[in-house]
Parts: C-alpha cells; structure tokens; sequence
C-alpha cells in the first residue's frame, strides 16, 4: 500500500515545500489507502469532516464499516441493506482506524486539511488500534512502532490473506518479527497497562511527506 501526503494548494505556489513552513490549516493534501475485494484497514489522518461510519461507508463506497471496541475486544460493525441505507451507526475521529468491506478494488483517499493536532489514543491493557502519527515518519518499523508506545505486540492487516501480520516481544527483550511501518498505518497494538498515546498531543509539523 503506497500512501501519500502532499500539499495540494501550496504545491503550485511554492515548489519546495520541504524547507517552507505554513500555518498546517493551510495545507491540503491525502492519504491513499489501495484497498482489495474484501475487508481492508484503512484510517482518517486529514481532516475531511466525517462525523458518521456511513459517511464513511458511503464515500468509499464499501458495503461494511467497522471499529475495534478495546473494551469488549470486538469488531463493532454497521453494513448495508440491499435496497440502501445501514442497519446500524457509530461516530468516527480524526486519525481512527476502520475495518471496511469492499466488493471491488479500489482506492480510499482521505483527503482535506492537515489536522492542527496529533490525535491521541486511550488504550486499554489487551488489543487496540492505533494509526501512525502523521508527524512521526521516523516509526518507520513495527518495532520502533512497539518501543514507543510501549507494547508487547503489533499488527498490520493483510487484505490479501485477510489476516494480522503481527510481531511480539520476547520475554528478554526485542522482537520475534519486523515489518515496514509509514505514517496513516492503521495498526493493531497489545499493551499491557492502560495509558494514552502519545500522551501529549503536538502541532503538526509536516509540510511534505512521502510514506512508503
């Protein structure tokens, strides 16, 4: 999955955005998430006004929404009548990961405003899902992803096999596993206590950014 984020209007303006720096409520840009027939991960990093899992459903378009419930450790999850419409609502964040269930390829976009703020993310001891700052390209790595937070696992879906990719700590220290990692992943981490991450939100900072 190749994802992107690019100033839009200050692209024609400028050139070289990498060494400007702008007011980020200025900046338009995207995500691209490249989704499969079949359930996907996908996240809201930019600001696009979703307020509704259906808004998000209907400009997909994708026949399911779904959101991890950490609490009950449970897909929480509204789908499409035939004749239209959702049998079901929840609301959705800034930078939440959804599970989204399409009937053909295609590319979800989110795409608007830079948001002002990081989101942060209350996690509860056991499984939750997170999304890669978009002000942190350095987490580059599952690993890096696991030593930040801390977390004793992390996980990435692969539409593909429709299953987790998931790396765990050993009992000493270090991990059994690696994956690539890029700002906008959606990612499922364990933790073993509660807390909140990261756990002072910050302005963000980035002008251009290339994920892989």
């Amino acid at each position: 999955m190749k994802k992107l984020i690019l100033p839009l209007l200050l692209l024609v303006a400028f050139g070289m955005l990498a060494a400007v720096e702008s007011d980020p409520s200025a900046v338009v840009g995207y995500v691209k998430y490249d989704c499969v027939a079949g359930n996907n991960m996908i996240a809201l990093p930019m600001e696009q006004g979703f307020t509704l899992a259906s808004e998000v459903g209907d400009y997909a378009p994708a026949s399911s929404v779904g959101a991890w419930n950490p609490s009950t450790e449970l897909w929480e999850v509204i789908n499409t009548f035939p004749w239209g419409g959702w049998d079901g609502e929840f609301n959705v964040t800034n930078g939440q990961p959804l599970l989204i269930s399409v009937d053909a390829a295609l590319s979800f976009y989110s795409i608007g405003d830079l948001p002002t703020t990081i989101p942060s993310y209350t996690l509860v001891a056991g499984n939750n899902t997170i999304m890669v700052p978009l002000n942190r390209s350095d987490l580059d790595l599952a690993s890096e992803v696991g030593d930040a937070i801390p977390a004793s696992s992390v996980g990435a879906w692969n539409a593909t096999t429709e299953l987790w990719e998931v790396i765990n700590t050993f009992p000493w220290g270090g991990w059994d596993g690696e994956f690539a990692t890029a700002i906008g992943d959606p990612l499922l981490v364990s933790v073993d206590a509660s807390g909140v991450w990261p756990s002072a939100a910050k302005n963000v900072k980035i002008i251009n950014s290339n994920s892989k």
